[in-house]
């Protein structure tokens, strides 16, 4: 457990504040700010973390990571999955495939309190027969109602699941820095953030930072990202700059198992969240579709969406 967070660092935490992606022209400068603030927070913290949900943003954080832990002669810190129970299939699989060749060290962090009831998405389950802990979170947000229904994209149920899960396994780690990939244009409530943000409010979640490497990176940026460099890094003799259009459209050899890159994003999906809170508008790969004409995480569900400044103040991503 650390206990003298947060007298041992030596940070700017108004860095990147009143800017925008526009500071940083080219995917090369962006990649090189991530890559800078990846080094001062592999230097810094004592027991970092790296938040990852197989989606595209946190697999770009996860690289970059990788890439300077090999530079630094360090090893690649921990990686947190939150099992939330409604992820789509394919994502848990890409994750679960990923650590292991990637020979991450995979922690999954779930709401005890949920796991191993045989429950599923939608179920009602009695307020009084969760724990006292979980009951203090319910009240903490001012929930007074007798039953609660599972599900991840709903105020109560994304801070249950999600963000209750994530600050026990920060408890139980001691972690004090956590990657997070969040970007400034993905969402309002993220436009202001900074390159090291602290939540050191001990009332509200186990003091500790998030560590956004990725806030100046667009949409676009990201795919750039994946295919000038995740992919050709991790797949042997994969063209720099070739985005296939399809599956059919692969270089010679290549599977589509052997990309890092989540099938649902071939599929059509541009932002991975809960299976049932998660739809698309079009069916070509996501990085094809006209990114300006709509809003990125227009099919997650609206009601987490419309919520997400509560739900950061209360430690969500």
């Amino acid at each position: 457990m650390v206990l003298r967070f947060p007298d041992y660092l030596s940070l700017d935490y108004s860095e990147g504040r009143d800017e925008t992606a526009a500071a940083y022209p080219t995917l090369e400068d962006k990649l090189e700010k991530a890559a800078s603030i990846t080094r001062t927070a592999l230097e810094q913290y004592e027991r970092p973390a790296i938040m990852w949900t197989g989606g595209k943003d946190s697999t770009v954080v996860l690289y970059v990571v990788r890439e300077v832990a090999a530079d630094l002669g360090v090893a690649v810190p921990p990686v947190v999955f939150i099992d939330h129970f409604e992820h789509f299939d394919e994502t848990e699989q890409f994750v679960y495939d990923w650590a292991d060749r990637w020979d991450l060290d995979l922690i999954v962090a779930r709401n005890e309190d949920f796991a191993g009831r045989g429950m599923a998405p939608g179920d009602e389950i009695a307020v009084s027969d969760l724990r006292d802990e979980t009951q203090r979170e319910l009240a903490r947000l001012g929930y007074d109602d007798d039953t609660i229904v599972l599900d991840a994209d709903t105020f109560e149920g994304n801070h249950l699941l999600k963000t209750v899960a994530l600050n026990d396994v920060i408890t139980e780690h001691g972690f004090d820095g956590i990657f997070s990939g969040v970007r400034w244009d993905e969402q309002e409530a993220r436009a202001d953030e900074t390159f090291f943000s602290p939540r050191h409010e001990s009332d509200k979640y186990p003091p500790h930072d998030r560590v956004h490497t990725i806030l100046q990176f667009t949409e676009a940026d990201i795919w750039g990202a994946f295919w000038n460099y995740v992919v050709p890094d991790a797949v042997d003799g994969y063209p720099v700059g070739h985005v296939p259009q399809s599956y059919d459209d692969l270089p010679e050899g290549v599977e589509p198992t052997d990309l890092p890159v989540s099938p649902k994003y071939f599929e059509g999906y541009r932002s991975l969240g809960t299976e049932s809170g998660s739809t698309k508008a079009d069916d070509r790969p996501a990085w094809v579709q006209d990114l300006a004409a709509s809003k990125e995480r227009e099919g997650r569900a609206q009601d987490k969406e419309n919520l997400m400044a509560r739900l950061r103040d209360l430690g969500y991503m």
